[in-house]
């Protein structure tokens, strides 16, 4: 039997590797949109919190960009309108990021053919059963991250 460390191993793998075949078929079907996946991602990251504004540094813990890449991206966003940035009232040196009323109809509109592109890629290939038990599955692992220490 395999130890433990060689299946965590498999498993990361194939979970990466899934998660790359999926991710650039989507990014794909971004070409030529009004926005980037990575503009989207944002915007649907914002109308999850509550009065959909959040602290640029806060943003990026759900964003898979560097602070730097994120902050040039909002600066971008904001000069499409899709975001507007504020100085943080509690601390000086922190920025805000809200979307705006455009912003979440860019996000509404776009976010009707991306779920569409996620139900093509990821609904097709999974029963109804398998996609509960992968949601579930990701949930926990996403959960106990936050349980390890260093």
């Amino acid at each position: 039997m395999r130890g433990r460390r060689a299946q965590a191993l498999e498993s990361w793998e194939s979970l990466f590797r899934a998660q790359v075949a999926v991710f650039r078929r989507l990014r794909d079907d971004f070409r030529g949109a009004e926005i980037t996946l990575g503009e989207y991602d944002v915007l649907y990251n914002l109308t999850l919190f509550e009065g959909r504004r959040l602290r640029l540094h806060e943003l990026n813990e759900h964003i898979v960009l560097t602070q730097p890449s994120l902050s040039r991206l909002v600066e971008r966003m904001e000069k499409q309108g899709l975001v507007r940035r504020e100085r943080d009232p509690d601390d000086r040196r922190g920025t805000i990021v809200i979307i705006t009323d455009y912003g979440i109809e860019v996000q509404r509109r776009v976010g009707r053919e991306h779920a569409d592109s996620i139900a093509r890629y990821v609904g097709t290939g999974l029963t109804a059963a398998e996609l509960r038990s992968l949601r579930d599955l990701c949930e926990k692992l996403r959960a106990a991250q936050r349980d390890i220490t260093d």
